[in-house]
């Protein structure tokens, strides 16, 4: 009979991408360089977007808080799976499991709601241009990033209120590498329907409705464009639109992915390094998505990696 434990004293173990100890050293390599990119590039754009006046506009602002948000999101994993290659450890503490779940779920909430606002900014501009400056100001923009955090916050805190309540066996295997909710819901010891209908609820709020609203955001813009007569006009306004929907496509393609993969296969190490898509390389992506394809971002960016020729 299985020993149980619902306390702090419970150890998990990340099984992780690969038990192969010839491919940890590959696996220390690929990440560290990934993480690294991801934290330079993404600092490089909110550096970018607070030194260049020019981009201290709603839609800049919603980008920086996207890029904060995408260094975090990648630092509540990827340390740690570093970590435990480095010192062939496995082991999570129940604690530590718990924070990084919180943690996660946050920044993954907030990746999709601030993507959401910024489709609304889009819809704004492109849409109601006369009434662009009145609608985004200063408050609502701040307001929209301060009640995402504070819904975020607030439902990922239920999760771990539940979460909290379920036994778990002693040394249980976890076969990712990090704490995902529905991975831990999987390995716990007692009954978790209670779990799963909120995280269901939580899904279907959190999730559909904002994808619907980026949706009906851009069948908007996309209605807009179509009856402008200038085609100059019509350029502009899908550059300022390219970016964003690009990120959009690269969030919600590879987060869809990773569930219907996972349905399919029915493969936990096939969801693990699919997971890999939506965790580490999208928020890697993000910053060369923004300044390839916008003028503004790499106009800034020039200014701070070659000052010398600004002067």
């Amino acid at each position: 009979m299985e020993e149980r434990n619902s306390t702090g004293a419970v150890q998990f173990i990340l099984l992780g991408l690969s038990e192969d100890p010839e491919l940890q050293p590959l696996l220390f390599g690929i990440f560290l360089s990934m993480y690294l990119v991801t934290v330079l590039g993404n600092i490089l754009i909110i550096l970018a977007i607070s030194w260049d006046s020019q981009l201290h506009t709603p839609m800049y602002f919603f980008l920086s808080n996207l890029s904060f948000v995408d260094i975090c999101f990648t630092t509540t994993t990827i340390p740690k799976m570093l970590v435990n290659i480095q010192t062939q450890s496995q082991d999570i503490t129940y604690l530590e499991c718990l924070t990084q779940m919180y943690f996660f779920m946050i920044l993954a909430g907030m990746d999709n709601l601030l993507l959401t606002v910024m489709a609304y900014d889009r819809f704004v501009a492109i849409c109601h241009p006369l009434h662009y400056t009145v609608i985004m100001n200063p408050k609502l923009c701040s307001f929209l990033v301060l009640i995402s955090w504070f819904i975020m916050s607030w439902v990922c805190l239920l999760h771990i209120l539940l979460m909290s309540q379920l036994t778990f066996c002693i040394r249980t295997e976890v076969p990712h590498f990090f704490c995902e909710l529905a991975q831990m819901l999987e390995v716990a010891c007692s009954d978790t329907l209670t779990n799963r209908i909120f995280l269901y609820l939580a899904t279907a709020l959190l999730g559909i409705f904002p994808l619907t609203g980026i949706l009906y955001s851009y069948s908007q813009i996309v209605s807009s464009l179509m009856r402008m007569s200038s085609t100059a006009g019509k350029y502009k306004a899908f550059s300022t639109c390219g970016s964003h929907l690009s990120v959009v496509s690269l969030f919600y393609g590879t987060g869809l992915g990773v569930y219907f993969s996972s349905a399919v296969t029915m493969s936990t190490q096939s969801s693990s390094i699919a997971s890999v898509m939506y965790t580490v390389v999208t928020p890697m992506l993000n910053p060369f998505i923004y300044s390839l394809r916008n003028k503004d971002v790499k106009g800034a960016l020039r200014k701070i990696l070659c000052p010398a020729s600004y002067l």
